[in-house]
C-alpha cells in the first residue's frame, strides 16, 4: 500500500469504513503524500468531508465516489460514478475510473455522497411507484406481468420497471440489494435534509414504506420485495 499511487475501498457504511481508514494501523496512515484516497463507500456526507480533511492533513488527495447501477452494472462497467473532490483530483483518476463505468465530478469532497442520496430517493420512490402500480393492477383484475410488458417502451418505462418489476412479477427477491441498506440511504437523506431545512414528504413515505417491509422480516431480500410488503399489508 504504500507504493501505491492510488488507494480504492468499498465498504458496507461509514463505521466500518473509519474503521479501516482511521488509527495507526490504518489505511490512511499507510499512504504516502501525493498518493490519492478514493472512498466507493455509501457513507454520510459528513463522514466523507472529515475523511477528507485528515487526507489533506497528510497530503493525500480525496475523492468520495460511490456508484449506481448495481450487480448488472459493476459486471459490466457501465456503473453511474458520481464524485466529489477537488477538480484535479477527479482527473487524475479518470482511467481508473474508467474501467468501472462513466465519471461525472458533481462537485468538492462530499457532494459524491449528496449525489448518491439524490440517487438514491429517486430510486427507492421509482421502486416503490412501480410495485404500487402492479399492485393495483392484479387488485383490479388485470395480469401485474402483461400490464408490465404494457408499460415497458412508453413514459413509465425505467430500469427499475425492467429489472425490478420483473422481479415483482416473477417473486424472484433475491437480493441484489438488500432492502436493509435501502433504509440507510433513504434514512441518511432525510438526516441531511432535516439538517438543511427541508421537508421531503415522498421520501419519508417511501422510507416509511421500507422500513415495514425489514421490520416484517424482508431486511435481506432485494428491495423491489417492497411489492410483497404492500401484498401483505392488503392481505395478499
Amino acid at each position: 500500500m504504500q507504493d501505491a499511487d492510488a488507494v480504492v475501498v468499498m465498504l458496507s457504511s461509514g463505521p466500518v469504513c473509519d474503521e479501516v481508514l482511521g488509527g495507526a494501523d490504518g489505511v490512511i496512515a499507510a499512504m504516502v503524500p501525493g498518493a490519492s484516497l478514493v472512498v466507493m463507500s455509501s457513507i454520510p456526507v459528513e463522514t466523507a468531508r472529515a475523511q477528507a480533511e485528515t487526507c489533506a492533513a497528510r497530503s493525500l488527495a480525496y475523492v468520495d465516489a460511490p456508484v449506481s447501477g448495481g450487480v448488472r452494472g459493476a459486471e459490466a462497467g457501465t456503473l453511474a460514478i458520481m464524485a466529489g473532490g477537488e477538480a484535479e483530483a477527479v482527473a487524475a483518476l479518470a482511467p481508473l475510473f474508467a474501467a468501472m463505468g462513466r465519471l461525472t465530478h458533481v462537485g468538492p469532497a462530499g457532494c459524491g455522497q449528496l449525489a448518491k442520496l439524490c440517487n438514491q430517493i429517486i430510486v427507492a420512490a421509482n421502486i416503490c411507484a412501480v410495485a404500487e402500480a402492479l399492485v393495483l393492477a392484479g387488485r383490479g383484475g388485470a395480469d401485474p406481468a402483461r400490464v408490465r410488458e404494457a408499460l415497458l417502451g412508453g413514459f413509465a418505462d425505467s430500469t427499475v420497471l425492467r429489472q425490478h418489476g420483473e422481479r415483482m412479477v416473477t417473486g424472484n427477491f433475491v437480493p441484489g440489494g438488500p432492502a436493509k441498506y435501502q433504509i440507510k440511504d433513504t434514512g441518511t437523506a432525510l438526516d441531511v435534509a432535516a439538517g438543511v431545512g427541508l421537508d421531503l414528504p415522498v421520501a419519508t413515505a417511501v422510507d416509511r414504506l421500507f422500513r415495514d417491509l425489514v421490520d416484517n422480516g424482508g431486511g435481506d431480500l432485494d428491495h423491489s420485495a417492497v411489492y410483497r410488503e404492500l401484498l401483505r399489508r392488503h392481505g395478499a
